[in-house]
């Protein structure tokens, strides 16, 4: 890293909180070495009220654009000047591309997610999918799997500051896909049990099963899962996820931890910021080795 590092060296962030566990710099910094461009990618501690000041920075330092990550991908938005279509429809930014001053907003979760299940030869389309979450990734995933071609979504959400967020999103759903998405509460045990039951898919795109609730998980109990689904979890530290666990013991034969979703999302976000496609194989023999350890 350090022969790489010069007086010409472009700085990318992350900005999230927390952060520290994530792999995005071991990501995209191995891409930058094995392609020898001279780019820096750094993760900074942002919460929603240093946010504004850390978005000023990307303008002040020249910076190439961040990646950006709970809590804030819809607290981000005000900040910026412009939105790429599918950021403005899902209400949500994952990506900031700086040019000469001008940030721009992308949201690269949802295809990172769709291509995740894809790497695996799974094809949901035409399928149901039960969805807990309405937050930046969960939105993102929503409205990617409906444009995807998904045939009905149940998403679960409580009610909380991100309710209003997933009335949104099931009426831009119903509106603007073919789709079918209905809203349900998740303080609703028997609902949340049978539509998971009816589902080719249960996706919890939730913090929960993340530190500090690493020790939680939505659903407990094992018989609500049919083992020809597939059990997804967008957290992938740690590794095997306490809703992983509870999957695994029912016998589920696809189970996933967030690491494919967020290796696919980066090599959106790295093709925006460089015009380079990112060496996937590489990278994912990296963190996949990584994995193992």
């Amino acid at each position: 890293m350090t022969e790489r590092i010069d007086g010409h060296t472009i700085l990318i962030g992350l900005m999230a909180y927390p952060i520290r566990h994530s792999m995005s710099p071991t990501m995209h910094n191995n891409a930058f070495a094995k392609l020898g461009l001279n780019y820096a990618y750094l993760a900074f501690d942002i919460t929603n009220e240093k946010l504004k000041g850390a978005v000023d920075a990307i303008r002040t330092l020249d910076m190439r654009g961040s990646n950006v990550s709970m809590p804030n991908k819809q607290k981000v938005i005000p900040y910026l000047d412009t939105l790429d279509p599918a950021a403005e429809l899902c209400g949500a930014v994952n990506t900031i591309v700086n040019d000469n001053g001008i940030l721009t907003g992308y949201t690269t979760d949802g295809t990172g997610f769709m291509k995740s299940l894809a790497d695996e030869g799974l094809n949901i389309h035409g399928e149901k999918m039960t969805l807990a979450g309405a937050g930046g990734a969960g939105t993102a995933i929503a409205i990617q799997a409906a444009l995807d071609g998904v045939a009905e979504i149940s998403l679960f959400n409580i009610k909380d500051a991100t309710w209003d967020n997933a009335v949104r999103n099931v009426a831009i759903i119903n509106e603007k896909t073919t789709c079918k998405a209905t809203l349900h509460s998740l303080e609703n045990k028997d609902d949340f049990k049978a539509e998971i039951a009816s589902s080719a898919i249960y996706c919890d795109s939730t913090g929960v099963g993340m530190k500090p609730l690493e020790d939680m998980t939505l659903v407990e109990d094992p018989t609500w899962f049919h083992k020809d689904m597939i059990v997804y979890d967008t957290v992938y530290s740690p590794r095997t996820t306490k809703l992983m666990e509870v999957a695994k013991e029912a016998g589920v034969n696809h189970v996933f931890n967030g690491l494919g979703m967020m290796l696919e999302q980066g090599a959106e976000a790295f093709k925006l910021w460089t015009n380079e496609e990112m060496p996937i194989d590489y990278i994912k023999s990296l963190l996949f080795d990584d994995v193992k350890k």
